[in-house]
């Protein structure tokens, strides 16, 4: 399971092919990136949204469920109280392992002031403010971080950057579940799934930000062992994730309209998914582009 950013082109060739298809309610069971929903909340599409990670779950709730609340400047002080005071010990010294020490200490004091905020919605803002933090804070290197702002500095610049909140009309909603589970559950009329990385292990990657919001990082063994064999899981071989992908969509019959998007890596073709879904319904089109410039892969997306 790896914590990764939508490039813009992609989200927009994602966007392409929704809008060829006619639907007012649309069910996500893996968001990750939930700039999806945002854009489609603005169309008066009635989005529900489902993520395995709960960092990313926060984050669907901060643009899709929320409609209306912001972060004040009284609650971004409550935030970024004291961020930079070290204590006796870090309550998460597993954050050393991504940060440096000073860098460690501000998200571990973050962290205990996230609790002071009483609305989920705020709580959702803050954690996904976070999270582009650790991305900026990650994204120099040694030969560039003498260029690179204090964190807090950078929390009030995205804070003060942040869309208004759109309301879009309609019940929108995010959940923490299992693919499974909330496929069974929903009841939009199309579903856009984004499939997981299909490499073993799902590429081994275990995004920091989970680590951060959760405490530490005890709870992977417990998460593998609980979602074992399950869509979104990590793999070992070819055959978990065809048996994975087959049964979720078993369980998507109810949903009018697929859009299946899937990176093509070399791990699993667009055509043997395309025959994975086959055995479910008829394959309407597909449709592909090339990102090979900007990211070395190519974007496939089947709809039935």
């Amino acid at each position: 399971m790896q914590h990764s950013t939508t490039p813009s082109g992609w989200l927009a060739f994602e966007l392409g092919i929704l809008h060829r298809l006619k639907f007012d309610s649309i069910a996500i069971p893996l968001t990750g990136d939930p700039a999806i929903g945002s854009y489609l909340k603005r169309r008066n599409i009635r989005v529900h949204a489902n993520d395995l990670l709960q960092t990313d779950w926060q984050r669907s709730m901060s643009v899709i469920a929320n409609s209306s609340e912001k972060l004040s400047e009284d609650e971004v002080g409550v935030l970024l109280e004291d961020v930079y005071v070290p204590g006796y010990k870090l309550a998460n010294p597993g954050l050393k392992a991504w940060f440096g020490e000073v860098d460690s200490w501000w998200f571990d004091n973050v962290r205990r002031n996230l609790d002071m905020l009483g609305s989920p919605l705020k709580h959702a803002l803050a954690v996904s403010l976070v999270t582009m933090v650790g991305d900026y804070s990650l994204s120099f290197t040694d030969d560039t971080r003498e260029l690179r702002q204090p964190l807090s500095t950078t929390f009030r610049r995205l804070w003060s950057t942040m869309p208004e909140p759109v309301s879009g009309g309609g019940d929108h909603s995010c959940q923490n579940k299992s693919p499974e589970v909330f496929v069974a559950e929903s009841q939009g009329q199309a579903m856009l799934l984004r499939l997981p990385r299909a490499e073993i292990g799902n590429g081994g990657g275990r995004p920091w930000m989970e680590e951060w919001l959760r405490g530490s990082s005890e709870f992977w063994a417990e998460f593998d062992t609980s979602s074992a064999g399950k869509f979104g899981s990590r793999v070992e071989t070819k055959s978990q994730y065809i048996r994975a992908l087959d049964d979720l969509l078993g369980r998507a019959g109810h949903l009018k309209q697929w859009a299946v998007s899937h990176v093509e890596s070399g791990f699993i073709s667009a055509l043997e998914i395309a025959e994975i879904i086959g055995k479910h319904r008829a394959v309407g089109a597909i449709y592909t582009k090339d990102f090979s410039e900007l990211t070395g892969k190519k974007a496939v997306i089947i709809t039935a």
